[in-house]
């Protein structure tokens, strides 16, 4: 009998590679890879914008690599410490320690060499500024936060948020080898932006948070308390970004899409305070406000990767 176009059946996976992959990706998801992706958005673009230009290749890819692997082992550490709580989220019950993908120990040894290697790559493939600052990203993250400030304050964020301001400095002192006041200013930015970006999605999972005993504050604090907060810090957001300009470091190209994009964000978020203190604010809305946050901080970065190449300063 002919086979001629019969097609033939995919061979499977093999058992022990299925086994394989299945680990790697639940390795992969220790690292939170999301944090990292958003993290890294906010890291290239600021090495062009110290370097003034294209900064060297070879510094510029250790110091992407480097952060990501710091980012990945304080995620990793965090989800280690967290895998009590994580049990009792909705949001993060199919994290690998709660699924039993990853044990305990792994994830220990896991997280421990992963931040090995980042501050040896930060170290050797930038400086050791670039290395000491990761060290301070990873401690901040997992000691201070994840240890100390998650399950016993409402400000946790706010503080804890330092952790995800390092990469701007990583990326500065990589291609300067000090810090400079610019530098100083984007780190601001993300500290400011956390809250708002943050406590929307907090709003949406405060049952969550509720039944695992953290104290985020849109599980403790009504959404009229908390809207108030969201449009504070996003106006103080803006503001601090435009501080480049006086500084003397900003085109035209980094203030017109700050000033668009921070616009627009400051609108979004008082029209989530608007339906707060309206009583009629739904979930959907509140993670309007959370994902619009991440495009507005893309925005922004992308403005400082593109004003070394279009536009002269605004002031010298």
């Amino acid at each position: 009998m002919s086979t001629r176009g019969v097609e033939a059946s995919p061979k499977p996976a093999s058992p022990r590679w299925a086994g394989i992959k299945r680990k790697a990706s639940a390795y992969l998801a220790l690292t939170k890879p999301r944090v990292i992706e958003l993290l890294l958005v906010t890291t290239l673009p600021t090495m062009f914008f110290a370097e003034r230009g294209v900064p060297d290749p070879w510094t510029a890819v250790a110091t992407m690599v480097g952060g990501a692997f710091a980012a990945g082992s304080a995620g990793a550490f965090n989800c280690y410490i967290d895998r009590d709580m994580d049990r009792l989220m909705n949001r993060t019950k199919r994290r690998p320690l709660v699924t039993g993908e990853v044990t305990p120990q792994e994830a220990l040894v896991f997280a421990s060499v992963l931040g090995v290697l980042a501050l040896a790559i930060l170290t050797f493939g930038a400086n050791w500024l670039a290395g000491a600052l990761g060290a301070a990203a990873i401690f901040f993250y997992v000691v201070v936060y994840t240890l100390v400030l998650k399950r016993r304050t409402e400000q946790n964020i706010i503080w804890g948020g330092i952790a995800g301001c390092f990469p701007v400095l990583i990326a500065w002192a990589a291609v300067r080898e000090t810090i400079e006041w610019p530098a100083v200013v984007l780190f601001v930015i993300i500290f400011l932006w956390t809250p708002p970006h943050y406590w929307p999605l907090s709003m949406k999972y405060r049952t969550d948070y509720q039944t695992a005993s953290v104290p985020m504050l849109g599980a403790v604090a009504s959404a009229r308390t908390v809207s108030v907060q969201v449009v504070l810090y996003a106006w103080a957001t803006v503001i601090c970004s435009l501080l480049l300009v006086p500084l003397g470091w900003a085109g035209i190209t980094y203030t017109a899409i700050a000033a668009a994009a921070g616009g627009w964000f400051i609108w979004e978020c008082h029209v989530l305070y608007n339906r707060a203190q309206r009583g009629n604010l739904k979930d959907k809305e509140a993670m309007k406000v959370f994902h619009l946050s991440i495009l507005y901080l893309t925005l922004l970065f992308i403005g400082l990767w593109l004003d070394p190449f279009i536009g002269a300063p605004l002031m010298a």
